[in-house]
Parts: structure tokens; sequence; C-alpha cells
């Protein structure tokens, strides 16, 4: 590896740590400062004790200063303990592992599609600028933009429920295909069109720029040309890569609430209303790693890609 990308690549990570460390430190500060907290309602129980519910505080470290809950909990968490949560009385490594591969069955088969879709849309409209063609995949793009994700659930789910593709026992079910069909189907419905017009944006600026005139004046294969027009179109979406692995887990929450689909959005949501502090910073804390190994994995493949990058000053 040149010494040059591999220093890149080691203040990006220690820039990710730092990052990581603000975010938890916020996070935990802004949750333990709210009004409120998980033992107030056992306070109103006449049944349980003021005693037991110091035990209990006693017991999850709660009565200690706010400074030392933090680094007792970062110590823990950077040996991959994220602690015990209080509202299921499971661990939330557990709790977070048993929950992940549900998301990632939504978070994957729907960035695959809505890419695929965009990257297709895309560049057919840019090579067709301005006709017939054009102006409905434009139509459609706009659609798309404009509904909001759970606002495309609700429309997938009473169009699933008016053709009898999808029935009120399938969504309550639990998980399988028919269910899994709602929540992809929304998310990509509602994706693909912004990074369909970031797609035909970029060809177009391609199709106009000095190189594509002079392969098409050198009368170069066709195919040798699209893939010139692609590779130099490609290098915004490298970036954008950062920020579809760390929205692998996080990315589908609501659609995932509005669906009743059993991954991490039900059980974040379940988290913050409860306010179980220790699974909303787990849940932080792996989001927040998710995305620093997103954005490196980024900016290494844009260094790849394109050469110019390569002889910039990168750090």
């Amino acid at each position: 590896m040149d010494l040059k990308i591999a220093k890149f690549i080691g203040i990006r990570i220690l820039q990710g740590v730092f990052v990581v460390l603000g975010v938890s430190f916020l996070s935990f500060l802004a949750i333990n400062l709210a009004p409120g907290g998980f033992f107030d309602q056992l306070k109103l129980n006449p049944s349980i004790s003021p005693q037991t519910i110091k035990s209990l505080e006693a017991y999850y470290g709660l009565n200690k200063p706010l400074l030392v809950r933090y680094i007792d909990w970062l110590l823990d968490a950077i040996r991959l303990n994220l602690g015990y949560s209080i509202e299921y009385n499971e661990s939330v490594n557990k709790l977070i592992l048993e929950r992940i591969p549900n998301t990632l069955m939504v978070s994957i088969p729907t960035a695959f599609i809505s890419w695929s879709a965009a990257f297709f849309l895309g560049v057919f409209s840019a090579f067709k600028k301005d006709t017939i063609y054009d102006k409905v995949i434009q139509g459609l793009c706009y659609i798309s933009m404009s509904v909001p994700s759970f606002i495309m659930a609700f429309i997938v789910m009473i169009f699933l429920y008016k053709t009898k593709a999808l029935n009120l026992s399938d969504i309550l079910s639990g998980v399988n295909i028919k269910h899994l069909m709602l929540p992809v189907l929304s998310l990509s419905l509602s994706s693909f069109g912004g990074l369909a017009r970031l797609v035909r944006t970029n060809t177009i600026d391609i199709l106009e720029s000095p190189m594509y005139i002079f392969l098409k004046a050198s009368k170069v294969k066709n195919s040798i040309i699209l893939w010139h027009v692609i590779r130099n179109m490609i290098s915004p979406f490298l970036v954008l890569i950062g920020y579809e692995i760390s929205s692998l887990i996080s990315g589908a929450s609501l659609v995932e609430i509005v669906t009743n689909w059993p991954g991490m959005g039900l059980l974040i949501l379940n988290a913050v209303l409860s306010k179980d502090l220790f699974l909303v910073m787990g849940s932080l804390y792996i989001g927040s790693i998710m995305l620093i190994i997103g954005n490196l994995i980024a900016d290494i493949l844009l260094i790849l890609n394109d050469p110019r990058v390569r002889k910039q000053k990168i750090f």
C-alpha cells in the first residue's frame, strides 16, 4: 500500500475515534439531562419501596456522578460490552444482535434495488435528455423525492392490501416474505428518485465535457465510451457509500415502525420511550461506528477510482 494512502487511512481512523467519543458523550449527556428516568414510573407504584428503587439505581450505576457513569460506560463499550437493558432485562449486545439481521434483510435489498434503478434510469434519462422519456423519468423522481418514506409505507400498505397481495395477519405474524416486501418496496420507492437525479446530472456533465466529445469524434467503440462515462460520473456516489453503510442499521427505522417490522427501528423507539439508557447508547454507539467505517471505505474507493484525487494532498 502507498505510504501516502496508509497515512491518510491512519488519520481518518484517528479522526473517527474522536467523532465517536464526541457523539457518545453528547448523547450520554442529553439522555441523562432529559427530565424523568426509567425508574420514575416505579416511584409512582406504592407497592415498591424507595429502598428498592435506590437498590436498582445502585445496581445499574445510576447513583454515580454523570462523568463517572460515562467513563464506566465508555470503558465497557470499548470492550464491546454495551451494558444491560433495563426495559428488556437482557444484554444490550444480545438484543442488538437479534434485531440487526432483520434490519439488514430490509436495508440490503433496498440499497440494491434503489441504486440499480437510480443508475439505470439516471443514465438512460441523461442520454435521452429533453425527450418524453426524460420528462417521465424526472416526474417519477420528483414524486419519489417528495413523499417521505413513512408516508410511502402507508401508501404501499394500502395498495398491497387493496390488491389482496398482503393482509393484516402477514404484518402481525412477524418475519415473513410478504411482510418483508412492504418495508423494502416502501424504502426503494422513496429513495431512488434523488439518486437517479444525481446520476442524470453527473452523466450530462460528462456527456458535455471535452473528453466525451473527443471520444465521439475519434469514433471509439460505444462500450469504451460508456465505460469512461461511468467511471467519471461514479465518484460522487462513492462518497454516498459511507452514508449507505451507516444507514444499513438505522436508515429503515421509521419505515420499520410504521410497518411493524421487528428490526432496530422498533427496538430503538421502545428504548427511547422507556428511557432505557444503555440500549439507546448501545444503538447510537454502533451507528456512529458504522458511519465512520462507511466514510473510510468511501474515501478509499474514491482514491482508488480517481487518479486525480491520488495526486492531490489528501490529508
